[in-house]
């Protein structure tokens, strides 16, 4: 089959790389998977990243961050990054596939008027490894694909 859209295969690594984001919360943050879980959906509410129905239990967080796992929820993926751009660790992505993940819920976390906006208000540790696949984000965002 021929991809009809340069976003499909842009879309399809942020896909495979929504578990190792989450798996990068659940490495680097402090506690065990519950307090880690409940942190992420409690977060999710309060800055309106997503409005969760259920606090996930820290087995569900753990089976999201495996690839061969359940695909973590959007919301949970955004929280994340939204709390990994925040840590003094300063991750990054570990892959392709992640930083197009990093990238895709960076662009959904914030309005930002054009493309170099949202590379400015990147924190300096993550615009290299963001540089590339966040042009990438920025066309999937502008393309509105409706998924």
């Amino acid at each position: 089959m021929n991809e009809t859209m340069p976003q499909d295969g842009f879309y399809a690594k942020v896909r495979r790389g929504l578990p190792a984001l989450v798996a990068q919360w659940l490495t680097l943050g402090q506690g065990d998977a519950d307090r880690l879980a409940l942190l992420l959906a409690e977060t999710a509410r309060v800055t309106r990243i997503g409005l969760p129905e259920q606090t996930p239990d820290g087995d569900t967080l753990v089976d999201w961050s495996r690839p061969d796992g359940e695909e973590p929820p959007l919301w949970a993926a955004r929280t994340a990054t939204f709390l990994l751009v925040q840590m003094p660790a300063r991750p990054q992505p570990a892959s392709d596939d992640e930083a197009c993940a990093w990238a895709y819920c960076w662009l959904r976390n914030r309005d930002f008027e054009d493309l170099a906006a949202a590379e400015q208000a990147l924190p300096g540790h993550l615009r290299e490894p963001l540089a590339a696949v966040l042009t990438a984000a920025w066309t999937d965002l502008k393309g509105l694909r409706l998924v």
